[in-house]
């Protein structure tokens, strides 16, 4: 029974039982002002020339009362779990606001619209107090949305959170040893790649459209190995292809040392991704970039766009593997 309270957001619990309600109070004491005016019995139902449909004065209210209440219930009662997201939550309580407050209106404008009548039959709902309450139900429901805010409570964003900042204080360097980094090939590169074989894929295509497609996706896809995502942290690092394909994963634990370089792409198969004998790398031209050494021997290069980047990236990979060795040896048993 504990756990299940620990659930409830009380104060939204509170609201959603006692608005509906006292709508409902309200509209029964309205009502009974309008009593003397209405003829009895009361129409329920209309059609195009009035009443269709007819019920003791007393059924009408109790039955408009009822409906107002449980489906302000129905609704609002979706809002009151705190394990539902608060998006929902918020989307739920303006909603059972408007709904509570246009079923009043309804109701209402079916009473209105009866006032000084002798016959039932030669009633129609009143279109001012429908279309008025109606406008009201909704824009009150919207702000409802908005003026909302779910009782706080700590969830496991919260332990990630805190577990960060845990971490943080204890390597206060950590903060600076992240880089997310984009490199990508010189212009003209792509002016190249444009020139020798999109213009002639459409030329083909009018031809044979299919396989100036063909040419002109292979182009693309040729293009997007020219840019790559590049991200280093206190884990290792990553390399993705067009920013989308992770073509290179070194966790720190495997480094052994990192250090700038002034590479030619030839020295290492060419540009994109390529494995030349011991090394494997993800060069987007020459030029500045990064080459790693793997405990195991091997070699990672990858470009880095400027040479400022070059020295930032490999000081981040070089602490993220002696922070890794550290941890490594701490974790051995004495």
């Amino acid at each position: 029974m504990g756990s299940f309270r620990d659930t409830l957001d009380f104060r939204a619990l509170r609201f959603a039982v006692a608005f509906p309600l006292l709508l409902a109070v309200g509209f029964v004491v309205c009502a009974q002002m309008l009593r003397n005016d209405l003829p009895n019995p009361v129409a329920v139902m209309w059609n195009r020339d009035g009443g269709s449909s007819f019920a003791p004065f007393g059924a009408y209210v109790t039955g408009g009362a009822a409906l107002i209440t449980l489906c302000g219930w129905a609704v609002f009662l979706q809002a009151v779990s705190i394990t539902r997201p608060v998006v929902m939550r918020r989307v739920m309580m303006g909603l059972g606001l408007t709904v509570s407050l246009f079923i009043t209106t309804v109701v209402a404008a079916g009473l209105v619209g009866q006032s000084g009548l002798g016959d039932a039959r030669e009633s129609h709902v009143d279109p001012i107090v429908l279309a008025m309450g109606s406008g009201a139900a909704v824009a009150l429901g919207v702000v409802m949305m908005f003026a909302f805010k779910p009782d706080p409570r700590w969830t496991r964003e919260d332990d990630v959170a805190l577990q960060e900042e845990l971490t943080l204080l204890e390597d206060p360097d950590l903060a600076r040893d992240s880089l997310r980094l984009w490199v990508h090939a010189r212009s003209s590169v792509f002016i190249m790649i444009i020139v020798s074989a999109v213009f002639p894929a459409a030329l083909i295509a009018v031809a044979v459209p299919w396989l100036g497609a063909l040419v002109a996706v292979a182009a693309l896809v040729g293009a997007g190995f020219l840019f790559a995502r590049v991200r280093a942290d206190r884990g290792g690092l990553q390399v993705f292809a067009g920013g989308i394909v992770r073509v290179l994963t070194v966790p720190a634990v495997e480094i052994a040392g990192a250090a700038p370089a002034d590479v030619k792409a030839a020295d290492y198969g060419g540009w994109g991704w390529r494995h030349h004998d011991d090394a494997t790398a993800m060069l987007v031209s020459s030029g500045p970039a990064v080459v790693v050494r793997k405990l195991n021997g091997g070699r990672v290069a990858l470009s880095a766009g400027s040479q400022a980047s070059a020295d930032k990236l490999a000081g981040i990979l070089n602490r993220a593997a002696h922070r890794a060795r550290d941890d490594g040896q701490s974790q051995q048993p004495r």
